[in-house]
């Protein structure tokens, strides 16, 4: 399967963050979009950055990283953001995401 663009662009700017492990899932297809859309993620991010960071500063961080893709196609992110000791904790598992619940449907 090929990487889309939207996607492969998040990836890219993640690097910024060096995380020990990071993972882009594009979940569009369980929302109420046209099909091929990338408008609704979930982002894993394992970076020794978030060391000492609170849930939320974590959060503007990666915000602050993704703002030009924030303002343009990405319409709902979902974050997972970990220091290297929680993702080993956590055994490198996360929740699955809800179902959406239709917002935008007729």
């Amino acid at each position: 399967m090929t990487e889309k663009p939207v996607e492969s662009a998040i990836r890219s700017n993640l690097e910024t963050l060096s995380p020990l492990y990071c993972d882009v899932i594009n979940e569009s297809n369980m929302h109420n979009v046209p099909e091929g859309s990338e408008s609704h993620f979930k982002v894993v991010v394992v970076t020794e950055q978030f060391a000492g960071k609170m849930l939320v500063a974590r959060h503007r961080l990666v915000n602050q990283v993704l703002k030009t893709l924030l303002e343009g196609p990405i319409h709902a992110l979902s974050l997972h953001t970990m220091t290297p000791d929680e993702w080993f904790e956590k055994g490198g598992q996360l929740p699955d995401s809800p179902d959406c619940l239709g917002g935008n449907k007729p």
